[in-house]
């Protein structure tokens, strides 16, 4: 599933996956282009990450999360 926040013309889009049984993934696109992934061992530490990143956006300024399931 990815989802997005929107700022005036700007996006940062963000994907979380689990790639195995104990192993999980956050992948961020910022307004930039600039993308940079971290790595969780549960699935539990990356939806934590998730709402921290998510708080963090709102506070900024951005509206969202706008999601679309693959």
């Amino acid at each position: 599933m990815f989802w997005w926040f929107k700022r005036g013309s700007d996006y940062v889009r963000y994907e979380s996956r689990q790639l195995t049984q104990e192993a999980f993934e956050l992948r961020v696109i910022d307004a930039s282009g600039s993308e940079r992934v971290e790595r969780f061992e549960t699935e539990r530490e990356l939806t934590d990450r998730q709402r921290e990143l998510e708080r963090g956006l709102l506070e900024e300024g951005w509206t969202g999360p706008h999601g679309w399931n693959l």
